[in-house]
């Protein structure tokens, strides 16, 4: 037998060695996508609360908000705290001119910490509704503020999970309102908060 014969014969095992591992590597790349694709579809669609919106009856008028879905988490718990009751009899307690008003100061119940959804997409834009939290990432619970107006430096770190679709009108006004510091003279109460689709 030839070196070239006995080369050829070398390189075709060496072939067809390389075959069983692309097709094996393959199927592996497959099953881990496929087992991702179910994995992530599950997951958004145990954790995807329908949106909706909700309104706020306020002691200067009522806001309507269109809660994203895009949210899943934060949309969820500010329907859970509105289902709860927790906003109701609360006050606007934040209030800085041409910034934000803030509410949602809990005081008569435990409420857990949920993680940022700041995403692609977080524009803190006037009119849109974010929740307030501390300095530390995760650390939001029931606060939550509307933008005065834009205040994109905010979007890499406070989870936007809605817009004001009427009302904005009222919301200017409690921006507006005497302070003594950033909290209002007199009480900006927000009445009632109702899930109304």
């Amino acid at each position: 037998m030839s070196p070239r014969k006995s080369g050829k014969r070398k390189v075709k095992a060496h072939k067809s060695r390389k075959l069983p591992l692309a097709i094996g590597l393959l199927t592996i790349i497959v099953v881990v996508a496929v087992a991702v694709y179910m994995f992530s579809t599950n997951n958004s669609s145990a954790s995807n609360t329908p949106a909706g919106k909700v309104r706020l009856q306020t002691s200067m008028g009522n806001i309507t908000i269109q809660l994203r879905d895009d949210r899943p988490i934060t949309t969820g718990n500010f329907r859970n705290l509105v289902q709860q009751g927790i906003y109701d009899g609360t006050i606007f307690h934040r209030v800085v001119a041409d910034f934000v008003i803030q509410g949602g100061m809990n005081t008569s119940a435990s409420v857990a910490t949920i993680p940022d959804e700041v995403g692609s997409n977080n524009h803190n834009d006037r009119g849109t509704v974010a929740m307030a939290k501390t300095s530390q990432p995760n650390s939001a619970t029931s606060q939550f503020y509307i933008n005065i107006k834009d205040n994109n430096d905010l979007d890499s770190g406070y989870t936007v999970f809605g817009t004001v679709i009427s009302g904005m009108d009222v919301v200017d006004a409690i921006s507006n309102v005497a302070v003594n510091g950033e909290q209002p003279v007199t009480d900006v109460v927000l009445i009632k908060a109702e899930i109304i689709s």
